[in-house]
């Protein structure tokens, strides 16, 4: 029993270690975004003042967190809606892949297509 309690506390160290090492490098490349780029969300256009400024993050570009260039050109600053559907976006593309390999052709299927001649028949009747 003791044996599983350890195995907990262990893991809960790790886990604790892991937040704060999480929390230190967000606070830095977030802080310098923040400098770098002005407060709008690059998606929806949204803009932010410091009461809502937790709401806008940082988005890296390439999906990856260890990659902080000083010049910020991995980053955007997107709301954390816009965000979120960003890394969703990039959770189907792993998951589903491109859908580029599959032999998909474009809608041609134009339901406005004989429109005005519909419309003239409806009012001849």
């Amino acid at each position: 029993m003791t044996s599983k309690k350890t195995d907990t506390s262990k893991l809960d160290k790790i886990l604790a270690e892991q937040r704060i090492y999480n929390a230190q490098r967000e606070k830095g490349y977030r802080e310098q975004a923040l400098k770098l780029y002005p407060w709008i969300c690059g998606r929806c256009t949204r803009e932010f003042t410091r009461v809502n400024l937790r709401e806008l993050t940082v988005h890296h570009v390439d999906h990856n967190h260890d990659n902080n260039p000083i010049d910020g050109s991995n980053w955007e600053l997107l709301c954390i809606y816009c965000h979120d559907q960003e890394h969703e976006k990039f959770v189907n593309f792993v998951q589903y892949g491109s859908g580029s390999d599959s032999a998909s052709s474009p809608a041609t299927f134009n339901p406005f297509a004989d429109l005005k001649e519909k419309m003239r028949n409806k009012t001849d009747q």
